[in-house]
């Protein structure tokens, strides 16, 4: 009996041995499929060494311009290529900076436990080294910005914040699930779901775009790609498991700063809704631009009204109720 015990034991031991060299190789093979990783935008590509990284980031446009900080969004296939329909036109009146943050897109990307307190103290210090700048930043990266500032010691001339929120995962935190998706061979496997085409495409489709066509196959060929870079899954399992959640009041803090802040918003979003939007700008004391048709992502959706607003509406509105509707084409 005991050997019959010891038998079967080996025998599923065995079995998830080979499970486990499965995952283990087919993590390898989208590993080699997806290849080196280029920068999604055009211009100077430069590296800013943080903390042992290299973080990646993109500049264009002339110098002696004011800069703008463009921060992108936090999501499993998150990069600065999240500008890449509005960059070169901003470039045109900005001197222009997108930084891929650390974890993301083509900067190194660590087994760290990432946290809101890390992106904090990465955009404090990238942010200090530009004489007031403006900022544009997405999402989550908004309250990693407001933080920044809230130091004292980092300054910026104006704010535009598309669809900004200070959580994006579940609450409280989940260990369990941030170490499970960290874990070697099953983590990776789980992380592989996650990062798959199909998984890009329901994203882009149910929160990012109003219409999905506008993400271009190219682009979620890329999305796949930066998601199977080599330690691709640690920020993400971070931010899954709710540990990229900031602790800050947006709202109040929007308004301690008193910065000339711009929210911009697509109408058709539901994570979040307009309507937190429109309580964020009263709250904030901000110019509410909402675009009609969009979700998540207006600067893509409409990327020329989206430069139109962020280059002439870094002010107060003049609108009533504090919201510009932008209309399709």
């Amino acid at each position: 009996m005991a050997f019959d015990r010891l038998t079967s034991t080996l025998k599923y031991a065995g079995y998830g041995l080979l499970a486990a060299g499965g995952i283990a190789a087919a993590t390898r093979g989208l590993r080699a499929r997806a290849g080196e990783l280029e920068p999604p935008l055009s211009g100077d590509h430069h590296t800013f060494r943080w903390r042992g990284m290299d973080v990646a980031y993109t500049e264009a446009g002339d110098p002696d311009d004011e800069t703008l900080v463009a921060v992108h969004g936090i999501n499993a296939a998150g990069s600065s290529g999240e500008f890449r329909e509005v960059f070169d036109a901003l470039a045109a009146d900005y001197h222009v900076v997108a930084p891929d943050l650390p974890g993301f897109g083509c900067s190194d990307r660590p087994p760290l436990r990432y946290s809101a307190a890390l992106y904090e103290d990465f955009l404090a210090d990238f942010l200090r080294e530009y004489d007031e700048p403006a900022v544009l930043a997405s999402s989550l990266s908004a309250a990693y910005v407001a933080a920044a500032l809230d130091r004292g010691d980092v300054t910026a001339s104006r704010l535009a914040l598309v669809c900004p929120t200070a959580t994006g995962g579940p609450e409280p935190p989940k260990v369990w699930l941030r170490e499970l998706l960290r874990a070697p061979v099953l983590g990776e496997g789980l992380y592989a779901l996650l990062g798959s085409k199909p998984s890009i495409r329901y994203f882009n489709a149910d929160h990012g775009y109003w219409d999905p066509a506008k993400a271009g196959d190219d682009w979620q060929d890329y999305e796949w790609r930066t998601a199977h870079q080599e330690g691709a899954r640690f920020a993400p399992a971070s931010f899954v498991a709710g540990f990229l959640n900031s602790d800050v009041a947006l709202g109040p803090l929007l308004a301690e700063l008193d910065l000339p802040t711009t929210i911009l918003w697509g109408r058709e979003a539901d994570l979040p809704p307009l309507s937190t939007g429109r309580e964020l700008a009263e709250t904030a004391d901000a110019t509410l631009i909402a675009f009609d048709d969009a979700m998540l992502l207006p600067h893509v959706e409409f990327p020329e009204a989206f430069v139109d607003a962020v280059t002439g509406e870094f002010g107060a509105a003049d609108d009533p109720d504090r919201t510009v509707s932008v209309e399709r084409e």
